[in-house]
């Protein structure tokens, strides 16, 4: 406790010997830092409608700057995971962006969209990806939730050509060999595992479709 007392008096100590060295003139012109440069980094393209919103917080001050405000425009961009902000004093702002990334394709209203990590959907612009394509009326929280029993199961994510989602929230996985996979609602990882299993096993070279959607039972057509 006495030391708290101490270090409040120190900063009002200061404070008075340094609003004291100004005159009410000096004091009513006295310029706080403000911000005139930004500075991003992790962003691999940065559009001219991200600068502009950027832009509105120039001349603010760098101490006071709003937080909740910052915040809204960067959660607007959708190629942004995760941000830091830095001020760089006196009058630089440095924004360090961890950009999305890009895990499969779709379309929405006639139009090609990104899956991103950081669940969004980002529409593609003249950009090619070599990724799964999902098809069907999918919830962005299924298909996070299916990417992760994936990367837990021994199927490797990069095999994989196309994804389609039923109503039911169940999922097909066609991989890149052609063979489709039709899963079940629940324990999905050992029935992924279960089908690479067979379709390893030299037995069944002609495999087209492994169906393990009921328990304990399994279909193969080939």
């Amino acid at each position: 406790m006495p030391q708290q007392i101490n270090r409040k008096i120190f900063f009002y100590f200061f404070l008075f010997i340094f609003l004291g060295t100004f005159s009410n003139k000096n004091l009513n012109t006295f310029n706080f830092p403000k911000i005139k440069s930004f500075k991003i980094y992790g962003l691999e393209k940065i559009d001219n409608e991200f600068i502009k919103s950027l832009e509105l917080f120039k001349l603010n001050n760098i101490f006071l700057i709003d937080k909740f405000e910052l915040k809204k425009v960067l959660e607007t961009n959708n190629l942004i995971e995760e941000y830091k902000v830095f001020k760089k004093y006196p009058s630089i702002l440095e924004i360090e962006i961890v950009e999305t990334k890009f895990l499969a394709k779709t379309s929405k209203n006639g139009k090609i969209f990104f899956v991103g990590s950081n669940n969004r959907l980002i529409e593609m612009k003249n950009e090619t990806k070599d990724l799964p394509f999902i098809f069907g009326d999918f919830n962005l929280n299924n298909f996070l939730n299916l990417k992760k029993i994936i990367d837990d199961s021994n199927l490797n994510y990069t095999e994989i050509n196309n994804l389609y989602f039923f109503p039911s929230g169940r999922w097909d996985i066609e991989i890149l060999s052609g063979i489709l996979i039709k899963l079940p609602n629940q324990n999905i990882k050992e029935s992924l595992d279960l089908s690479l299993d067979l379709i390893d096993n030299k037995k069944f070279n002609n495999i087209k479709i492994i169906d393990v959607r009921q328990k304990n039972q399994v279909i193969i057509n080939e």
